[in-house]
């Protein structure tokens, strides 16, 4: 994928490009475009998953270049990219706002698919634009650019921490009586399970090439699948059953709810990889729909399935609801476990090499260069034991970060880049509408899940 940031005028063959850039030599050659393909290699986000077909991306020479990806490859890309562990939070969601706190989830995904076509439209705007920081940079300078570049680096560190939360719990789940003493510590099933993972992912964020992760991460579409299939199997054939009738409206829980399903949207900073790797680039907007609607109907999907099963006390993973007993459960518990593993190492490599650039004449040095990547994981392991609360902090994620870059900053960027909040029109007022939407549901869903993390820890 690193081959887009290369010189535009001679790009470079698709099979001799790193998946990830693997030294400080690559990433000097143009930091400012670094983070926006580390993000797209990361993300799937909230978010990201879209690296199974990397060469093709990397044989694109920009915005305005002729790319080699298929309209049913870039619908895959598409699919992975949104694909995501935001599914295992849907039912928890709709428990919490009520079964009215669907509309939201279709709200935020006419808006957030409307704010795709308009990165297609910012980068039809301006050729040279090739990547999320570059539509920010376009729009608002370097501010633009650095704005772009927190928000996911920041998403970036709180999903991988996620990860962790994630795994620690669902183990612990399937082995309670997991307990390690260490120095006269005495540390839990789930702080050990975190503690444990982390030192399994820790080699693979040692690696200076993972385009061998890269396949087993690009796998958002089969786990998805086979999660969604083995819940419904679960309750259809293992004594579960579907007998609960929920509440229609918690207005209460309104913002964790809207805030959760913006957290299933987040693929945005991908979008631009895709446009520039499609042969028919005409067809982007019909991919995005695609991918929008199959997303949309799987994540009600769970939604639905889980709030039946469970009712209003699901937890913020289903997988945690489970009878870990029946097969199908296992099935779905473990396929949620293996893709964080293999995740990791590209969700973080972005941001840990951002670091190494900042020490480029120590990093030359292996033991060094190990040193930061341990630092780094050792942090997020700190994060999520401190945090231990995944339906929180995803929430925060999804509120504060995933609602800013896939529906604020696109608006705000077209706005700028088009000229269109010159002018009065009326999709200059649907525009400033979903601005507006956006800014509500930061404000409150931020306030929302800020207090109930301190409610968690005090």
């Amino acid at each position: 994928m690193e081959g887009a940031a290369g010189h535009r005028d001679s790009p470079p063959s698709s099979l001799t490009i790193p998946l990830i850039l693997s030294s400080e030599n690559d990433t000097d050659k143009k930091p400012e475009h670094f983070d926006a393909k580390g993000y797209s290699n990361a993300n799937h986000l909230h978010h990201h998953q879209i690296l199974l077909h990397h060469h093709h991306y990397s044989a694109t020479d920009g915005g305005g270049g002729e790319g080699t990806t298929t309209f049913f490859n870039t619908c895959f890309n598409g699919l992975n990219a949104l694909s995501g562990v935001g599914i295992l939070s849907t039912p928890y969601a709709l428990a919490s706002g009520g079964w009215l706190s669907l509309i939201f989830l279709m709200v935020i995904a006419g808006a957030t698919f409307y704010a795709g076509l308009l990165i297609k439209r910012c980068m039809e705007e301006d050729s040279s634009i090739r990547t999320y920081p570059d539509i920010g940079d376009r729009a608002f300078g370097r501010k633009g650019r650095l704005v772009v570049s927190v928000f996911m680096n920041v998403e970036l560190y709180l999903v991988a921490t996620g990860f962790l939360i994630l795994e620690g719990d669902n183990l612990v789940n399937l082995f309670p009586d997991m307990a390690i003493e260490i120095a006269g510590f005495h540390l839990g099933g789930r702080q050990s399970f975190v503690i444990l993972v982390a030192l399994i992912i820790l080699p693979s964020v040692w690696l200076d090439n993972l385009s061998l992760l890269s396949y087993v991460s690009a796998s958002g579409v089969l786990a998805s699948a086979i999660i969604l299939a083995s819940i419904f199997w679960t309750g259809a054939f293992e004594g579960v059953g579907f007998r609960h009738t929920g509440t229609p409206l918690n207005l209460g829980g309104i913002p964790t709810a809207v805030s959760l399903y913006a957290f299933c949207y987040c693929a945005h900073p991908v979008f631009p990889t895709l446009y520039t790797s499609m042969k028919n680039k005409q067809q982007f907007s019909n991919v995005l729909l695609l991918c929008f609607i199959l997303c949309t109907f799987c994540y009600a999907s769970m939604a639905v399935l889980g709030y039946m099963m469970f009712g209003p006390h699901v937890q913020s993973q289903i997988t945690l609801d489970l009878p870990t007993n029946k097969f199908s459960a296992k099935l779905a518990i473990y396929t949620t476990l293996v893709n964080p593993v293999a995740k990791y190492a590209l969700m973080v490599t972005p941001i840990v090499n951002v670091a190494k650039k900042r020490f480029r004449a120590y990093c030359n040095k292996r033991p060094f260069s190990m040193f930061i990547s341990t630092a780094f994981v050792i942090s997020t392991v700190i994060v999520a034991l401190a945090l231990p609360f995944f339906g929180e902090l995803m929430s925060l994620v999804g509120a504060f970060l995933s609602v800013t870059a896939s529906i604020i900053l696109p608006c705000g960027c077209y706005l700028k880049i088009s000229g269109s909040y010159r002018r009065f029109s009326l999709e200059t007022v649907l525009l400033w509408g979903i601005v507006v939407l956006g800014v509500i549901i930061v404000v409150f869903g931020t306030y929302i899940s800020l207090v109930q993390i301190l409610h968690q820890l005090l």
